[in-house]
Formats: C-alpha cells, sequence, structure tokens
C-alpha cells in the first residue's frame, strides 16, 4: 500500500483546457517517490519541527508562487485565485508524493510566459513614439498580480518599448560603434527578435527537474533557509563547490547557437593533454567508454551536456567535435579521453603581500583570501594524505608568509558563504595552541564542544580577520572563536547570522532498492535509460540537524559577529541576512565551554578606532565608498524608469559622467592613473579600498603594540 500511495500521481481539474498549447510538462514516478522520502525526513529529522498541516501548506504556497513570479509579471488575478484551492493541500501532497497540483500551476506559468515573449515579439514592429513623457514600472513586486490581459499588455509594450529605447541610446556610444566595425548589428529590432526567440528557446528546454527544483525549493524554505533539497545536476555543482574539485576533462563549457563550446582548457587536465582541443570548438556528441553508443547534445541545455562529460575519475569519455572556425556541416572528429580529477586552483585560498610604511617603518602585512570552508572528503575520507582543504592550503599559504618575513595576518572572509564545519574548527586551530572552538546543540539539547587537539601553531603573530554581511556560517565559526580567544581583531560589518548544521543526505542511499527497481521499470517505458557521468539519480537533501554556538555560548544565529571595527556595509542589510529570513530560527543563547582568552583587544580598539576613523575623515576613497552607498539605495528604491529619450539620455549621460569622475577619483586616491571616457582598465588592479585599510587597522595595531600593557595584546604562542 505504501508503494502505491508513493506512486500515485492525482489528475488536476482543468488541467488540459487551461496549458492547452503550452508544453504540459509533467512530473514522472521517480519525482514522486522523493518528494515522499524529503517529506519524510524533514518532519522526523530536521532540527526544527514543523507540521505537514494547512498551516505550513499556505507558507509553501506562497513561496512557490514567490518562486514562479516574484515580480508579477506574468500570472494574472485570476491565475492566483485558480491556485488557491490548492492552498491548503500542498502539504498532504508532500507527504503523499503528489505533484500534480504543482505541476498544473508551473504549466500554466510557463504558458503565460511564452504568451508575455511572443507578445514582446509582436510588439516590435510598432513605431514607438520616444517623444512623449511615459513611464514604465519595472519594479512590480508590490503590486497585484495583472487583472486583465489587457493591463499585462500595456505593461509588456512599455517594457518592450523600454527595451527599444536601451539599444536606441546604446547605438550612439563609442563601444556601439566598435562593435559596429567589427561586423555585429545594431538594429534593435534584430538585436530584441533575437533575444526574445532565446528567450522563449530556453523556456521551451525547461523540464520537470526544473519544476521540481523549484517547488522543491519553496517547501524547504518553507521549513527553514538552509535545509535545502538538490536534484541531480544541482547536487553535483553543490559537492564540486565543497571540494574544490571535480572529475572530468578539465575544461569550462558553454552554449552558443546551440552548440555546446569549450570556453576554457584547465592546464594538465584531460583536455589540455590531448592536444586536440581548443577554446571554441564545439562539441556535437558524447559517448561513454571505448564502445559506448554516441548522444548528439546539439540543443542540449548545458547542464544535462556537462552530465554526460563528467564522471568518475579513470573512465574513458569520447567526443565528437568540431573544430573552431570550422562549418557546422564539417564532419566531426572523435577525442577520446580519460577522465582525472581537477583541482579548482582559481577558487581556492589566495595570497598577497602588502606593504605599509608608518612612522618611518616598513611593515609587510600578509592578506588570505579565503573563499569557502572547502574540503575533498571523499579524498580525506580514503586517507590521502594530500586530500584538497581550507586549512591545508592556508596552512601552506603561512609557512610561505613566514619565510617572506610578514609582520601580520589579515585573513579575508568576505562573500565567504561556509561550508564545512569541520574545517571551520581546524583552521582555528593553525592560530590557537589547543581548546574549544564551537558548540553545538542537537534537537534534544544535547551539547557537543569541538576542539583543537592539536598543540601546534602556524601563526602565532598578530591577525586580523576581514568579514562582510555575506560571511556566513564557518566564517562566522572561525571568525567568532578568533574574537573570543582574543586572538583576532574582527574587522568589517555584521555577519550574516547563519548559526545552524547541516548534513549532507545521498537519496541514492537512502530511497529503497525495491522502490528504485520500481521506479526504473515504471520511468522508463522500454526506453533506453541515458548514461550520465558520476551524478547521482534522485540528487541530495540537506538537512538541518543542530544549531551551533561560541564558544562564549552565544548563537550567531540572527546576530552573526559584530566586528571590533565597523565598516560601512556595501552590501543592503535589511535585504540580505539570516534576520530577513521569516522561516530562521531564533537567537539563544548556551553556558559557555571553558576556554582561556589568549589575548584581549579592549584597551587598544578605541584608539585604533580613533586613528581609522580619522583616517577616514581625509580619505577621498571612503567618501566615494559611501557615495556608491548612498547610490545604490537611492537606486535600489527606483520603481520605474522614463521613457522619453532625450530625458532618459540626459540622465544617463550626466550619471555615466559622474560615475567616470569617481572611479578616476578612486584611483587616483590609491595612486593610480586615470581612464578616459571609453577606455580599457588595465587587468588585475587592486581597488579593493576595504581590504587596504584592514591591512593599515593591523598595521597601527603593530606599531601601538609597544605603548599598551601585556593584558592588551594576545600572547605571541609558541
Amino acid at each position: 500500500m505504501m508503494l502505491a500511495a508513493a506512486l500515485a500521481c492525482k489528475a488536476s481539474p482543468k488541467l488540459a483546457d487551461t496549458v492547452a498549447g503550452s508544453n504540459n510538462i509533467q512530473p514522472d514516478v521517480q519525482q514522486t517517490v522523493v518528494c515522499k522520502y524529503v517529506a519524510q525526513l524533514i518532519s522526523e529529522y530536521n532540527y526544527k519541527k514543523v507540521p505537514l498541516n494547512d498551516s505550513i501548506s499556505k507558507v509553501v504556497f506562497d513561496r512557490y508562487i514567490k518562486e514562479l513570479d516574484e515580480n508579477h509579471n506574468y500570472l494574472l488575478a485570476s491565475d492566483i485565485k485558480d491556485f488557491e484551492r490548492f492552498k491548503t493541500s500542498l502539504a498532504n501532497d508532500l507527504k503523499d508524493g503528489n505533484l500534480a497540483d504543482v505541476f498544473y500551476m508551473f504549466n500554466v506559468y510557463q504558458k503565460r510566459y511564452n504568451d508575455r515573449i511572443k507578445y514582446s515579439i509582436s510588439q516590435l514592429d510598432t513605431r514607438f513614439d520616444f517623444t512623449r513623457n511615459e513611464t514604465f514600472t519595472y519594479d512590480r513586486d508590490s503590486l497585484p498580480f495583472f487583472a486583465s490581459q489587457s493591463e499585462s499588455d500595456e505593461s509588456w509594450r512599455e517594457r518592450v518599448k523600454f527595451d527599444m529605447l536601451n539599444l536606441d541610446i546604446a547605438k550612439q556610444t563609442p563601444d556601439s560603434a566598435a562593435a559596429a566595425s567589427k561586423g555585429k548589428s545594431l538594429d534593435p529590432k534584430q538585436i530584441l527578435t533575437d533575444r526574445y526567440k532565446n528567450l522563449l528557446a530556453q523556456s521551451n528546454k525547461l523540464n520537470n527537474q526544473d519544476v521540481f527544483q523549484i517547488f522543491m525549493d519553496a517547501f524547504t524554505n518553507a521549513i527553514d533557509p538552509h535545509t535545502n533539497y538538490f536534484n541531480p545536476a544541482n547536487a553535483a555543482n553543490f559537492n564540486i563547490d565543497m571540494s574544490r574539485s571535480l572529475e572530468g576533462i578539465g575544461a569550462t563549457l558553454g552554449v552558443e547557437n546551440d552548440y555546446v563550446t569549450i570556453k576554457t582548457i584547465v592546464p594538465g587536465g584531460p583536455a589540455d593533454k590531448s592536444k586536440q582541443l581548443n577554446p571554441d570548438d564545439k562539441i556535437v556528441a558524447v559517448a561513454q567508454g571505448k564502445d559506448g553508443a554516441y548522444q548528439n547534445v546539439i540543443g542540449w541545455r548545458i547542464e544535462n551536456a556537462i552530465a554526460l562529460i563528467r564522471g568518475t575519475k579513470g573512465t574513458i569519455v569520447r567526443l565528437q567535435v568540431i573544430p573552431k572556425g570550422s562549418s557546422n556541416a564539417s564532419k566531426p572528429y572523435e577525442v577520446s579521453m580519460v577522465r582525472e580529477k581537477i583541482i579548482l586552483q582559481d577558487q581556492s585560498v589566495k595570497e598577497e603581500v602588502r606593504t605599509y610604511n608608518s612612522n618611518g617603518k616598513t611593515i609587510k602585512i600578509g592578506v588570505i583570501s579565503v573563499p569557502a570552508f572547502y574540503i575533498d572528503y571523499n579524498d580525506y575520507k580514503s586517507g590521502n594524505p594530500n586530500y584538497k582543504s581550507t586549512t591545508r592550503d592556508v596552512k601552506l599559504i603561512l609557512d610561505t608568509l613566514k619565510k617572506e618575513n610578514v609582520d601580520g595576518i589579515v585573513m579575508d572572509l568576505r562573500e565567504n558563504g561556509g561550508g564545512s564545519l569541520m574545517e571551520a574548527i581546524d583552521l582555528g586551530g593553525l592560530f590557537i595552541k589547543s581548546g574549544p572552538i564551537v558548540q553545538v546543540r542537537n534537537p534534544n539539547n544535547q551539547v557537543e564542544v569541538d576542539n583543537d587537539e592539536d598543540p601546534s601553531i602556524s601563526w602565532s603573530g598578530p591577525m586580523a580577520v576581514l568579514v562582510d554581511r555575506f560571511s556566513a556560517s564557518a566564517s562566522e565559526i572561525f571568525a567568532g572563536a578568533m574574537q573570543d580567544y582574543g586572538r583576532a581583531l574582527i574587522i568589517g560589518t555584521q555577519t550574516y547570522g547563519k548559526g545552524t548544521v547541516q548534513n549532507a543526505i545521498d537519496l541514492d542511499k537512502v530511497i529503497k532498492p525495491s522502490i528504485v527497481d520500481r521506479i526504473s521499470g515504471s520511468a522508463s517505458n522500454g526506453k533506453k535509460e541515458i548514461i550520465t557521468g558520476s551524478q547521482s539519480k534522485y540528487g541530495q537533501l540537506n538537512l538541518t540537524i543542530a544549531k551551533f554556538y561560541r564558544i562564549s555560548g552565544n548563537s550567531t544565529q540572527h546576530k552573526g559577529v559584530t566586528p571590533d571595527i565597523k565598516f560601512p556595509s556595501v552590501i543592503p542589510m535589511n535585504k540580505y541576512g539570516e534576520d530577513t529570513e521569516p522561516s530562521a530560527l531564533p537567537f539563544d543563547i548556551i553556558a559557555k565551554s571553558d576556554y582561556s582568552k589568549v589575548g584581549d583587544f579592549t584597551g587598544v580598539v578605541p584608539q585604533l578606532t580613533k586613528l581609522h576613523e580619522q583616517r577616514m575623515a581625509t580619505s577621498d576613497s571612503y567618501k566615494y565608498l559611501m557615495e556608491d552607498i548612498a547610490d545604490y539605495q537611492k537606486h535600489d528604491s527606483e520603481k520605474s524608469v522614463n521613457l522619453n529619450e532625450a530625458q532618459l539620455k540626459q540622465e544617463r549621460d550626466a550619471e555615466d559622467a559622474k560615475k567616470t569622475e569617481r572611479e578616476n577619483a578612486k584611483r587616483i586616491a590609491l595612486n593610480l592613473p586615470p581612464v578616459k571616457k571609453g577606455g580599457k582598465k588595465p587587468k588585475n588592479e587592486d581597488l579593493d579600498f576595504l581590504k587596504i585599510e584592514a591591512g593599515q587597522i593591523l598595521t597601527d595595531y603593530i606599531n601601538l603594540g609597544s605603548k599598551y600593557s601585556n593584558s592588551s595584546i594576545p600572547a605571541n604562542q609558541q
């Protein structure tokens, strides 16, 4: 009976009538089972216990509508009224694995979307009057859904007029003149025709995995912001991001005119070693192993083609390729490669050394940029001593920086959204002798203290940690521990406030074999299954299983980490952060851990803040930063745009002139030459004023060290 219920798929009334002419995407049997399992796992094991009842059903419903049409551009008020019959039934649908209602709503949405794009194409023959004083409201999320088709038509007519006006103004710029000299079309009608047709083509490539992912996002985010389901393609990308490595051929791919095209080739990877592949080559077909059948990938979505090309290291993949510059009708040649593990070095920890002159002394500051807390868990688990991880990479960099005789270290964790909890603990251990790093509380209120057990210290000198609003999770664990120990100055803005722990569940290992067999038989309908590389079949559930706390006892949930020395936030604090999430868990406090501080910045922070503020009072860079923030806030509050060409062009020209002036003023403030309008900026220029100032604050600290008692300066542990 359970199996029958799991595989059932109820019919939605009026489905055929409402979505006639659309793709009419339908769920498959596999998704009904995955849905049922995910709902059960969340109900029974998620840290936040949320019953699947009418109340949560309404939240899921609202989130799903928002996921589909957040800006109220496509659906009509009558569609929403029709959908409301499902408002209290979605929770039961989740428990039963019934996805018909969900797909019904999506199919209505997609029909509306395609109709709006087709309507836009039909408007391209209109002779728009750009002298009229008319506005286009592009931000509609606070407005009601369209009351009628005619109201939607008028809004979309204005949208097409705005797109046309944008291109008409752009034709008058030096960049467009240069594009025309290279043979690129400047005809707004042709450009928009191609653009809209591409949007339509992309819409028609959507499949049931896309719909399922959208709905599961709405469901999981209704529970808490960090419980997530990933379909197989997204699960693969998540795990690549976590390990900073992948198994494949070592090439980045894109799609151009329906052809899967090589964009870049990783040095030393299989594609590079083959000596047969180059950027802009087109891949037309992919086969597995020495004698597997080729699958044509022309017209495929890029993620589907990538799933065929990636695969387990040591396995063979064969490609049929048309070389760059050749006609699409050319006969492709074959390239056979053995997949390897590819380390994504450009997404790993990096370092630089900055020099500061202060009171006649030269101070060298090593800046270590940490983009994430990653670990190749499979390599680690298998006992490979050279597994890829944040801590191992930072340790090697610290060894290098010590040889360069740096005086201090800035750990740059800006926009680091976290990652491995184990890595946060191990990284903290590089800077203290031993002791607790984080506390973790499970749903039964049992608290586990995770310690650094390694007595060695990789860096014992002065240190600062630079954070911003997007520093989250593991970043907050590390920054919070360094602050609680008095080991490092925390500089920047209040962090994100994610204080929850997730466990990744591979659903391929959870769904029972008997059901898998039944799915395979039901879903295939006699068709041969498409063989991909190492991608999973059922995806992954990241389940919130615990909350973590600082060793001081404070949760980072909602409040994050408050810096010792604060910078203004470029990222809007009222739009991003755990405290903006309605389903987020609350802030709370538990007992502090047993730890001993190694330093105390209380005495030195006021003087460092004073020196920082004195610099900012006369700093052009700081003034321009504040102007940038004010401009962002101004533009963020705008919801419409002028459709009078003369007026809009005047506004744009004034804004461009102001932007150019400000950019050059920033460059001059950083002792860089100005750039002429239309000129190219030199590559790899460092205009990161906040990073430079963080190094200056640490330099001040080093200079002030002798003026303060030992209790104000972290102990030099050896």
